[in-house]
Formats: C-alpha cells, structure tokens, sequence
C-alpha cells in the first residue's frame, strides 16, 4: 500500500516537472531580455494557454466529426490553425499586443460560432463556456480599461444567442453524447481556469516575495509596513539611541592601486562581513558611504541596553577584521561611537532611504574620523552607559568641529563575568 501511495507521489511529481517544463519553454516563444517580469509572466500565461488548448480542440474536432457534425468539427480545426500561426508570428515579431488582441478574440468567437453551429445552449452542451476565458485571461493580461471591453464582448454574445436561440436548428446530437460532452466543457473550463489562476498567482507571490525582500534590505521592517500603510512622510523622535561608524584605513592610497571592480569586491565581502553581524545583534544597519559603514541601535525598535548591544558589535568587527583577510588585504578599521538622542525617519520621493540626523549622529562620526587605527573610541555619553560591562581606557580631550572638547575612551574588551 505504501509503495502504491510513493509511485502516485512519483507520478504526480513527474507530471509536475513536465508541465513546468513546457510552461519553460513556452516563456521562451517572444521573449526578450530586455522584458519586465511582469511582461515576461504575460508572455508566459498567453502562449501557455494558447499551445495548451491545441490537444483539446484538436480532440473536440474529432469528436464533433465522428459523432456527425462535420461543420462545427472544423471551428476546433480552426482555432488550432489560427492559434499556431499567431504564435509564429509572435515568436518572430515579439509583438505581444497584437498576439493577445487575435488569441482573445479566437478565445471568444470561436466557442459562439460553434454553439450556434450545433444549434443552441442546450445541445451544444453549453459550449460558449470557452468563451469566459477571453475575460478571464484579459483580466490577467491587460489593464482593466481593456477588459471590460471584452467582458461586454462576451456579455453581447450571450445576449445574442439567447435572442437567436429560438431560429437555431438543433444538429441532432444523441442524448447521452449532449450530457457528458456538458460535463466535458464545464469541467475542462474550470479546470483551465484554475490552472490559468494558480500559475499567475504563484508567480505574483514570487514577485512580491522577492520585491519585498528587496524593500527589507532598504528600510527596517517597521518602517516598510509605515510607508505600505500610509504614503506620508515618517519620522520619531528617540531619547535614547547607540550609533556606530566604521572607516578602513588609508582607504583612498589603497583603491588608487586597485581597480574599480576589485575595489567593490572588496567592500562587498567586508560588509557582508559586517551585516552577519548586525544581524546577529538584531541591530539596524543605517546606511554605507564609501568605505563608511553606519550602524544604530535602539532605532527603529526602542532598546534599553542599545549602547552595550552596539559596543558588543564593535568589539566583534574589529575581531572579524584582525582574524581575516579581505581581497587578501591585511585591513585595519577606526570604529566611533556616540550615545544620545536622533531623529530618524524616511526621506526623499525616489530611492529614499532611512537615516538619522542630530548632534549625537554629528559627535559618533567625529569619533570615528578622529579615532585611531584598530581602536573603538567612545564618548562620555556612552562610556558611562557601559563602563560597568568593559574595560576602557581614558584618551583625554579632543577637540571636535565646532570648538567643542570632548572626552573620550577607548573600547578595549569585556570585562571578565
């Protein structure tokens, strides 16, 4: 019994991969590289169904022929010489307007001109159901504007067969044949129509999946949902928040030796580096500038020990830099670091972007461009939020922008538990 249920998983699995791998291959008839996703999903739904109805009406015609119907077996015939010229055509000329304008009009014509060649609703099985997937494909495909105008194109057709339904002379067709070809089109209708549906919603859920993983590398969670709630500016105020910056070394002399591509290479692989990192802390990376790199805590989600959790993340980049190569580069980093109050919030219309802004932002960039190298120099403000938990070492007064002295430690590690 078990190995009844594994070869119908078997079975099912392999029917799977073969319809994924015709959905493939029928994406590739008109595409171009320079397609959107969005246009190559369309170019993929109309030429899968279009190649994927051929089998049935090239079955329905056959039926229709041997059950004595030769005229209406030749509308089947018809969509499937009309459809594999169109796709030609589309496969040579990329014009997907064109292609699906012709493909939903045989979607809605074609299934009227037979029900009205077997003489009606009822003996022609109700047939002219083919003809809802013209509105349903058009809902998928174009902009509403177009749609419902194939929506009241299928609409009219029905009003008109029903007005024309009494002069309809019937072809004859056996009881039995009437029912289960009934069962036969409104079952395959659906079955198309779900299929059609499923695919086109798997692949928008991919896009928005990946669209929205793209957004969370741009803002915090938090501020995503904000901006996806309501489109107004968004900015907090914060009482208490932890910021960091991080700048290599004698950068500039060091990428003038190096080509561009070596240079992002390298800067790639040490903020990978750096982003596993303030990942684990659940910190927020602010934003890199160059060779900068700025990190916050407490920002956007309020934490009360932010300046201990930023301090912790010091401590690790500046192990991850002594214990490693970058582009087999030695590299040695000044880390500065201020406590205090920001304002954070989104700015500008077009690529904006989450930034902080305030003196305590001023003051922990200062740190870092007057820091020494290898060493994580903190001011007041945030020595006295965490000399209990790390060892420091006092470095006097410096004399920031402005005039200002400020008094400043050095991080050298955690203090033994």
């Amino acid at each position: 019994m078990q190995q009844g249920s594994a070869q119908r998983i078997e079975r099912v699995r392999w029917i799977a991969s073969v319809c994924r791998y015709l959905v493939a291959q029928a994406g590739r008839i008109g595409a171009a590289r320079a397609d959107s996703s969005e246009l190559a999903l369309q170019k993929r739904l109309i030429v899968s169904l279009s190649l994927g109805l051929l089998p049935l009406t090239v079955l329905w015609s056959v039926i229709y022929f041997a059950a004595g119907a030769p005229l209406s077996a030749a509308i089947p015939g018809l969509y499937t010489i009309i459809a594999r010229i169109n796709t030609a055509v589309f496969a040579w000329t990329r014009n997907l307007v064109v292609y699906r304008f012709v493909q939903l009009l045989i979607f809605l014509i074609l299934p009227w001109l037979l029900m009205m060649s077997l003489g009606g609703f009822g003996n022609s099985s109700v047939v002219i159901i083919w003809a809802a997937l013209c509105p349903l494909a058009a809902l998928l495909l174009e902009d509403l504007r177009r749609t419902v105008f194939w929506i009241l194109g299928f609409v009219s057709l029905l009003i008109v067969s029903a007005i024309l339904q009494p002069y309809l002379v019937p072809v004859g067709l056996p009881e039995t044949f009437v029912t289960w070809f009934f069962v036969l089109n409104v079952g395959s209708v659906i079955v198309v129509a779900f299929a059609l549906l499923y695919y086109f919603v798997g692949q928008r859920n991919f896009f928005q999946e990946r669209s929205e993983m793209l957004l969370l590398n741009i803002l915090p969670r938090e501020i995503s949902e904000a901006l996806k709630a309501k489109q107004q500016p968004i900015a907090a105020h914060y009482e208490a928040a932890s910021i960091l910056f991080a700048d290599v070394v004698e950068f500039t002399p060091m990428a003038a030796t190096m080509t561009p591509l070596r240079v992002v290479d390298l800067l790639n692989e040490v903020f990978q580096c750096f982003d596993d990192l303030v990942e684990k802390y659940d910190l927020e990376k602010i934003k890199t500038i160059g060779d900068c790199y700025m990190v916050a805590a407490g920002v956007p989600r309020r934490c009360p020990d932010h300046a201990r959790a930023i301090v912790d993340l010091a401590l690790d980049m500046r192990a991850a830099v002594t214990e490693r190569k970058f582009g087999d580069r030695q590299l040695a980093f000044r880390i500065g670091i201020n406590s205090g109050p920001v304002v954070a919030g989104v700015i500008g219309r077009k690529k904006f972007i989450y930034d902080l802004w305030g003196d305590a932002v001023n003051i922990a960039s200062r740190m870092e461009s007057q820091g020494q190298s290898r060493s994580i120099q903190i001011t007041s403000n945030t020595y006295q939020l965490i000399k209990d938990e790390f060892v420091c070492e006092s470095k006097g007064t410096i004399k920031v922008k402005g005039g200002d002295q400020l008094e400043v430690w050095h991080v050298l590690g955690k203090k033994a538990a």
